[in-house]
């Protein structure tokens, strides 16, 4: 199980649960208590305008037995979409652009949320899905928070947060810049994050078009 598989259920759905209709099956042991999301993604005009292509689209359930004063099932899914775009950087073509977008359940019972990606800051939701957002080989590091702007994104001005960090290729060092938003939005948690060398400022401008762009459910 991948660190982002684990960090669903590793935050220990622990402690007391108040018997409501949503949660009762699952606290007196009749059946497990499931979550599910939606999946989001940017729009395929979107892409075609920018020039990114569809890596993935993974859909993963979890299904695990945890501590709720006795043990209990719980069923977990979420969605993660990836896509990229290949640059041309000292004369080769390389997926030097990625951008990711990640819907997971609320996960919440008696309006405590289980989910742990809730409350995460940018810094640790990047981390969190580094293997998705650091195309092939790419290794950023010196990752820091630069400023907070905000766009429209489902109707609604959120808040993204720039950060610079910096990866080598070919022995010299590049500049890079990460765009990360969170927030949630009809009872799922998203996480979109965009990456893009900083020399390609235009990339900046396409990333902000694939946000804007997002639709939840997809």
């Amino acid at each position: 199980m991948t660190s982002s598989r684990r960090a669903f259920l590793a935050a220990g759905v622990t402690g007391s649960l108040a018997l409501s209709a949503g949660c009762l099956d699952f606290v007196t042991g009749d059946g497990p208590l499931e979550f599910s999301s939606d999946r989001v993604a940017p729009t395929d005009s979107a892409l075609e305008e920018t020039g990114f292509d569809e890596m993935s689209v993974e859909e993963e359930t979890f299904e695990e037995t945890v501590e709720a004063g006795v043990e209990r099932e719980v069923k977990a899914n979420f969605w993660l979409s990836s896509y990229a775009k290949a640059l041309e950087i000292q004369g080769q073509s390389e997926e030097a652009t990625a951008f990711v977008a990640v819907s997971t359940p609320d996960m919440s019972v008696a309006g405590r949320s289980f989910n742990p990606i809730d409350g995460m800051d940018s810094e640790e939701l990047l981390d969190e899905f580094r293997g998705q957002i650091e195309n092939g080989d790419t290794d950023i590091q010196d990752i820091k928070h630069e400023e907070t702007f905000s766009v429209s994104i489902l109707d609604e001005s959120r808040d993204i947060d720039l950060l610079r960090g910096q990866t080598e290729y070919r022995g010299e060092a590049i500049d890079i810049e990460l765009v990360v938003a969170s927030f949630a939005h009809e009872g799922d948690y998203l996480v979109l994050a965009g990456m893009y060398p900083e020399m390609f400022q235009d990339e900046g401008v396409n990333v902000e078009m694939l946000l804007e762009s997002v639709e939840h459910p997809a």
